[in-house]
C-alpha cells in the first residue's frame, strides 16, 4: 500500500474493505462451524505428512483449540482467518505468528481442504495474508518452513513472492527417511514491489 492510500474517510473505508479480500479468496474470522472440517483437514494423515513432523492423530480436542488460539487475533504480533473462496464455502486457514520488536518478523502457516488443493487459492490467500502482515501489522519480514518434498507448496509460496533463504537438512523423517526443510522468507519491500 502507498504511504498516501489513506487520505481521507473513503480511502481509509475501502482500505478495511479491500484488506481481507484477494482476487478468489475471503479471509475472516472463525466460527463454530468452521472447526468441525477444520479439524477433520489437520488430521488427515495425507495432510500430516505435509503439515507435520510425523503423522500422528491429536486429540480432536486439541486440534480445535490450536485452531481457536491461532484465530484469538489478541496479539498485535499475530493474527488468524479462516479462508473462504468465492462463494463462501470455508476452503482453508492461515495464521501469522510471533511478529515483536524490533525484528517484525512473523511466521507463517496455511492448510487448505484437500477439494480446494491446486486451484490457486492457497497462493491468493497467502498473498492475502501478506497483504495484511505488511500493511495492517506493520511487519517487516515473513517467514516460513516447508518440507523440501513438498514441490506444490513451494510453487504457491513463491508465486506468492517468497524467496528460499536456505535449507536445514534431515529434519524431518517420513516414509522410513529423512528430509530437508527448506526456509523461505518475503520482506516487505519485495512484496510490493511485485
Amino acid at each position: 500500500m502507498a504511504d498516501d492510500a489513506i487520505h481521507d474517510t473513503d480511502s481509509a473505508l475501502a482500505y478495511g474493505s479491500a484488506l481481507l479480500h484477494g482476487e478468489r479468496v475471503r479471509l475472516r474470522g472463525l466460527t463454530d462451524a468452521d472447526l468441525d472440517p477444520l479439524v477433520d483437514w489437520w488430521r488427515r494423515s495425507d495432510s500430516a505428512a505435509l503439515q507435520q513432523n510425523s503423522v500422528t492423530v491429536r486429540p480432536e480436542a486439541a486440534v480445535r483449540e490450536m485452531f481457536q488460539i491461532w484465530s484469538r487475533n489478541d496479539s498485535p504480533g499475530g493474527a488468524g482467518f479462516s479462508i473462504d473462496d468465492e462463494t463462501g464455502n470455508l476452503i482453508g486457514h492461515a495464521t501469522l505468528w510471533g511478529a515483536t520488536l524490533p525484528a517484525r518478523v512473523a511466521t507463517f502457516a496455511i492448510v487448505i481442504g484437500p477439494d480446494a488443493v491446486g486451484r490457486g487459492y492457497g497462493t491468493d490467500a497467502t498473498r492475502t495474508m501478506l497483504r495484511y502482515a505488511f500493511d495492517e501489522l506493520g511487519v517487516r519480514k515473513v517467514e516460513l518452513r516447508v518440507w523440501a518434498f513438498n514441490d506444490r507448496a513451494i510453487r504457491a509460496y513463491e508465486k506468492a513472492g517468497f524467496v528460499r533463504e536456505g535449507v536445514r537438512r534431515q529434519v524431518a523423517f517420513h516414509g522410513g527417511r529423512f528430509h530437508d526443510e527448506v526456509l523461505m522468507g518475503v520482506l516487505a519491500e519485495e512484496f510490493r514491489g511485485r
